[in-house]
């Protein structure tokens, strides 16, 4: 148990996203594949699916990310399941002993009941040691015990598994079992299937999306069955780098608008108080069409502010946001106040990601939407695994 703390220790410290985004500090020469015995990511890379829903052991650091919104009877539901690879020292690679710490899998999981203004956050992590948990590299699965999230039978739909433990004596268990359509065709970010989060070769990673995936299943909760309907978005990302020197954090949104168009924009935030210049996003329209936007295409503004009680931090609480050559003008407003996560296992590093009620005009025409929003870099250490 000694070795494993001290394994997730380095591990955090390595990686000190969502979890969403990867970026290094220093530049690495045009002509190297990989660092530290890892590969990094380079430019061209051409997506293979359903190949490349599967883990990349290759690369240092992995996640799977799914957000979404349920609706059942009337009440409605955010939720968050996202299951991480971090891979740890190279060395460990060598060892035979099955308990050996190679890499780590860490699952978060959060469920935001919207009508009771209530949110719950759970976690796990664990080697893969034994079959207990793991990532598969031939077809997609990740999984802690009974958590898990990979591919059906059919190797299309996606299945999502996971139990967000209340607190005791406050609130109940939330199981939350999934099925989810792939939707519109996965929407790759960047150029050339490369995500580049600051200047110099391999500061970047692999990432693509499914942004409107239909989704059906059920949650549980004190021993009552609910069947539930909704949209879910997944992101999946690797490479091998961490955030650089002089960034703390980022701020990263997804949106669904009722008329089809779909929007992921992220913000890497600077020490200085600036924003990295390569943050950027993507619109995807109604039938899949995906164009890249940079940073000057977009704005973000954030209109309020919450403090967390438990952690101090203060988090942007609603925004604008506008990306004026696709005539998108939008209000962003949490659909809860506090969808904070505050981790145990991982050093008590906290972010905030949450559910968004959006409204605003989409090509001059009144329209409203759903999204999530990640805030990392707030409240202490930036979530950058």
């Amino acid at each position: 148990m000694n070795r494993m703390a001290r394994a997730a220790r380095r591990a955090i410290a390595a990686i000190t996203g969502t979890l969403a985004l990867l970026a290094l500090s220093g530049a690495v020469p045009a002509d190297t594949a990989f660092r530290d015995g890892y590969r990094i990511a380079l430019p061209p890379y051409t997506f293979q699916f359903p190949r490349d829903h599967a883990a990349h052991p290759e690369f240092r650091t992995e996640w799977w990310y799914y957000t979404g919104h349920l609706e059942s009877g009337g009440a409605e539901f955010g939720y968050q399941i996202t299951f991480f690879r971090v891979a740890l020292d190279t060395a460990w690679r060598t060892n035979r002993s099955a308990w050996a710490p190679r890499e780590l899998v860490i699952a978060h999981a959060a469920f935001t009941d919207v009508g009771a203004r209530r949110f719950r956050f759970d976690e796990r992590i664990a080697r893969p040691a034994l079959g207990m948990a793991g990532a598969d590299s031939s077809r997609y699965r990740a999984w802690i015990d009974d958590w898990s999230a990979g591919l059906g039978p059919d190797g299309r739909t996606h299945v999502l598994r996971a139990v967000v433990r209340g607190a005791p004596g406050r609130s109940e268990d939330v199981a939350i079992e999934l099925e989810l359509d792939p939707g519109k065709t996965p929407v790759v970010h960047g150029d050339r299937g490369v995500s580049q989060k600051s200047s110099g070769a391999g500061n970047a990673s692999h990432y693509y999306s499914l942004t409107r995936m239909p989704t059906r299943g059920r949650i549980i909760r004190a021993g009552r069955e609910q069947r539930v309907t909704g949209t879910s978005w997944m992101d999946h990302e690797f490479g091998s780098s961490q955030l650089g020197a002089d960034q703390v954090g980022w701020d990263w949104f997804s949106i669904q608008l009722e008329d089809g168009r779909d929007l992921m924009l992220y913000r890497l935030r600077l020490r200085d108080g600036g924003t990295e210049p390569l943050s950027s996003g993507t619109l995807v329209e109604r039938d899949g069409r995906a164009r890249r936007l940079k940073l000057e295409e977009f704005e973000l503004t954030p209109l309020s502010m919450w403090k967390s009680a438990r952690t101090g931090g203060s988090y942007p609480a609603r925004w604008r946001l506008r990306v004026a050559s696709a005539g998108i003008d939008l209000v962003l407003d949490p659909r809860v106040a506090d969808q904070e996560l505050v981790t145990g296992t991982t050093g008590g590093i906290a972010y905030w990601e949450g559910a968004v009620a959006v409204a605003g005009t989409s090509r001059g025409q009144r329209v409203t939407g759903r999204g999530y929003v990640e805030l990392t870099g707030y409240a202490g250490a930036a979530l950058d695994f």
